[in-house]
């Protein structure tokens, strides 16, 4: 599906795609405000950048099994979403992919993620339960900014570096456990995050940023 093809069709309601498309091009669907119900079938592969970004009322996503891709602002100012479901051969997050998700409460992100990228999951403020896969290796700057509900974080041990400002103003965060492979923990990776009484940062640990 070609760049920007539904773009501002802001009376579209419902969008079935057919089962043998494999790639949603660049900003498809953006700000198709009045998008509430999306299927993905199982032949998409990319879900490409800005493909869904501000379209509002969009409620519930689930990203099947064939994707390998979140594009970058795939699903960014999707204010409305509550309900994500990411299929198990994603690999990757884009930068900006779900920011200002502010309706989401709950994410988990499969074993098959490796990275997650720059604001990922910024000013997801409604997020209050979080579950990151065994395979990621990096988080990046500001992915879970402002995300002040979370109470606990457990970054797993394949988990190597974190970003700057990676948890930053998360304020409600009470409990953290940092997996014993992180090296490098960036600038401001949790600062403001006022409700954090302890933390043991393991022998991994070779930098701490400002």
């Amino acid at each position: 599906i070609g760049e920007s093809a539904f773009s501002h069709c802001s009376g579209l309601t419902s969008v079935s795609i057919g089962n043998g498309v494999t790639s949603i091009g660049k900003c498809v669907f953006y700000a198709c405000a009045g998008l509430t119900s999306v299927t993905i079938p199982n032949s998409v592969k990319i879900i490409g950048y800005c493909a869904f970004h501000a379209c509002y009322d969009l409620t519930s996503v689930e990203i099947p099994n064939s994707v390998t891709s979140i594009g970058d602002y795939a699903f960014s100012r999707c204010e409305g979403l509550t309900s994500l479901s990411i299929g198990n051969s994603v690999t990757s997050i884009g930068d900006d992919a779900f920011w200002g998700c502010k309706r989401l409460t709950s994410v988990t992100i499969p074993n098959s993620v490796t990275s997650i990228g720059k604001y990922a999951f910024y000013y997801c403020f409604g997020l209050t339960s979080l579950s990151i896969g065994n395979s990621v290796t990096s988080i990046g700057d500001y992915a879970f900014n402002n995300c002040y509900l979370l109470t606990s974080v457990a970054i797993p041990n394949s988990v190597k570096i974190i970003g700057n400002y990676a948890f930053n103003d998360c304020y409600g965060l009470t409990s953290l456990s940092l997996g014993n492979h992180v090296t490098n923990i960036g600038d401001h990776a949790f600062s403001w995050c006022s409700g954090l009484t302890s933390v043991t940062i393991p022998n991994s640990v070779t930098s701490i940023g400002e």
